[in-house]
């Protein structure tokens, strides 16, 4: 991300602080409406993953002038996640209702630029997060198929 993308994140976050909870709020309803069946991946209080959705918000962009220490604590979150279910086709439907959010909270401040910040920074989170579930599906893959094949007797 080049730094007048940065400063464009980090410019409208700072219109989201006043309206964090309505704004976490509003993202669960947005993925919902989209994807009901994700729902059932969220166990426990939903204004405290909201609470913890906005603090790993702030914390990411304040963090955006240091890509080696984001994209390594996105592809450990993007682990997490694949332990509680969060599956590769998930990440569309998350940043689109990240996108969906922000255009509802900011309004007139949501201008085309900003909603192209915010798509190249999701598809740097989207990547990040996604990147270690293909590198370890593709890790698994000779084991798997070195099973199947003694499976159906080859390498006898």
């Amino acid at each position: 991300m080049d730094a007048q993308t940065i400063a464009q994140v980090r410019a409208s976050w700072s219109q989201v602080q006043p309206i964090r909870s309505a704004a976490a709020a509003l993202f669960y309803r947005h993925l919902f409406a989209d994807a009901p069946g994700l729902q059932a991946l969220f166990r426990g209080d939903l204004q405290q993953q909201g609470d913890r959705l906005m603090q790993m918000m702030d914390w990411l962009v304040d963090r955006l002038d240091d890509p080696p220490t984001v994209l390594a604590t996105l592809a450990d979150l993007g682990r997490r996640h694949a332990g509680y279910g969060v599956q590769a086709s998930h990440y569309d439907r998350v940043g689109a209702a990240l996108l969906r959010t922000l255009a509802d909270g900011l309004g007139a401040h949501f201008t085309p630029a900003t909603e192209r910040a915010w798509a190249e920074l999701y598809e740097l989170m989207a990547d990040a997060m996604i990147a270690p579930l293909t590198e370890e599906a593709v890790a698994q893959a000779p084991a798997v198929q070195g099973a199947a094949s003694l499976a159906a007797g080859g390498d006898r």
